[in-house]
């Protein structure tokens, strides 16, 4: 018969060299023991397959808050260090007419600042962009958008979209007053430049279907 392995009240030795905890203890030995270790580690240990799931968190019903939240953080990171006064322009009917720098902006550059998470264009709107993933669907589809809107309508939504809805959540990213929750160290900052403005304007009027 092979020898007990217990000691006085039940404890039992230290398990051999070359065994961990958990290798060298039969659960024959004391059922008890092993029913205790499970529920108190069986959460914990990726071995053991018993242990309880944890429940899925349901962010659904926090998605508004989420992208107002990185809107903001977004929009903080592209204002930060930016201090230059805005370019005079002036509305005409549905759109601005004029550049804001009297020159044409870059569509090159302009793309590379619609999918630049700073400028926050993609956290909202989707588009032909198959390289970038995580694009927003809370706004109009990009694709087209050279079809659907002249080049003076794109650039006043860009610079101020509050004059065609109120209550739209996009930024008006050409505008330093009449603004609320700004920080100190934003007050009297455009979220983007002229010339920026400028290059996003020239590469939407280039997205025809």
């Amino acid at each position: 018969m092979k020898p007990s392995r217990r000691r006085g009240h039940g404890a039992l030795p230290p398990p051999p060299a070359g065994e961990g905890w958990g290798e060298g203890v039969s659960a024959r030995e004391n059922p008890q023991e092993e029913r205790a270790l499970t529920r108190c580690y069986a959460t914990t240990s990726p071995a053991s397959g018993r242990g309880k799931r944890s429940p899925r968190l349901d962010l659904s019903s926090h998605v508004p808050s989420i992208v107002a939240a990185a809107i903001a953080i977004s929009i903080a990171l592209a204002s930060n260090a930016r201090a230059e006064g805005l370019a005079p322009y002036e509305i005409t009917g549905d759109g601005i007419a004029e550049s804001l720098t009297g020159a044409p902006g870059d569509a090159a550059r302009g793309r590379a600042l619609v999918l630049a998470r700073t400028t926050t264009c993609i956290l909202c709107h989707s588009g032909p962009f198959p390289e970038t993933r995580f694009q927003g669907d809370l706004a109009p589809d990009l694709t087209g958008a050279g079809n659907r809107w002249t080049v003076s309508q794109l650039r006043l939504r860009m610079v101020d979209a509050s004059r065609f809805n109120p209550d739209t959540i996009m930024p008006s990213y050409y505008r330093n007053e009449g603004l609320v929750r700004v920080g100190l160290n934003f007050a009297d900052k455009p979220i983007l430049s002229a010339a920026e403005i400028e290059d996003i304007v020239a590469f939407l009027a280039t997205l025809r279907d």
